[in-house]
C-alpha cells in the first residue's frame, strides 16, 4: 500500500500567499507553490516558497504562461519545482474549487504528478485573530484515481501542516500591522517591472 502524501509548507511560502489575499480582498487571486518532494521521506511534499500570481483575469492563458516559464526558469536553478497551485475565491462565503483551479491544477500535475491544490479557507482567516489555532488556513484539494479533485478527506488538515507551529501568530502579526500592502504579484510586476 503507498503511503498518503503530506504537504509540509514553509511559514514563508504561506504567509507570502494569505498576505497576497488580505491585498486584494474583492477579487479573486492565485499562486503557484514551488518545493520538492522531500528526498529522506518521498510521501512528503516540501513547499518552500510561493509565488503570488494576479489579482485580475485569473484565467488570461498567455500571462499565466509567461509567469510559469519564469518561475521554473528563476527556481529551477535553486533546485526548486512548481508542487501546486494556491487560490483564493473572489466571494467571502464562496468555498468551492472552481474550473479555472482545477485546470490549472490539471496543467501542473503533467508535469508534477503529486501536485495540489490549496484553497484559502476564509471562515478560518476570518477566525485566525481570535483563537490558537496552528493549522492552516487553506484546504488541501488531491486528485484522486479518477484525476477529479478532492478535497482531502475529514483527515486532510493532518495532510497538510505548516513546518513551523508559530506561524499562523506570526501571520496575525503580519495582519495587524497591514503587511499585506508590501506583497506584489505578477499582476504588479507586468504594470511596473521594477517591482
Amino acid at each position: 500500500m503507498v503511503a498518503e502524501l503530506k504537504y509540509e509548507i514553509s511559514q514563508n511560502a504561506y504567509i507570502k500567499l494569505v498576505l497576497h489575499t488580505l491585498k486584494h480582498k474583492t477579487t479573486a487571486v492565485n499562486g503557484i507553490l514551488l518545493g520538492r518532494v522531500n528526498p529522506q521521506n518521498d510521501s512528503v511534499v516540501e513547499i518552500t516558497d510561493s509565488v503570488p500570481l494576479f489579482h485580475s483575469n485569473l484565467a488570461l492563458l498567455p500571462s499565466l504562461e509567461i509567469a510559469l516559464i519564469m518561475i521554473e526558469e528563476h527556481y529551477g536553478s535553486k533546485g526548486l519545482g512548481i508542487v501546486g497551485y494556491f487560490h483564493a475565491n473572489e466571494r467571502f462565503d464562496d468555498a468551492e474549487l472552481g474550473i479555472v483551479a482545477k485546470n490549472i491544477g490539471d496543467h501542473i500535475c503533467r508535469y508534477f504528478p503529486q501536485a495540489a491544490i490549496f484553497l484559502l479557507d476564509n471562515k478560518k482567516l476570518e477566525a485566525l485573530p481570535m483563537g490558537k489555532d496552528q493549522s492552516p488556513v487553506m484546504q488541501l484539494y488531491i486528485r484522486d484515481a479518477s484525476k477529479n479533485w478532492k478535497l482531502a478527506g475529514p483527515d486532510g488538515g493532518s495532510r497538510l501542516v505548516i513546518k513551523e507551529p508559530a506561524a499562523n501568530a506570526v501571520l496575525s502579526d503580519y495582519i495587524s500591522s497591514e503587511k499585506w500592502q508590501d506583497v506584489v504579484d505578477f499582476d504588479d510586476h507586468l504594470d511596473d517591472i521594477k517591482k
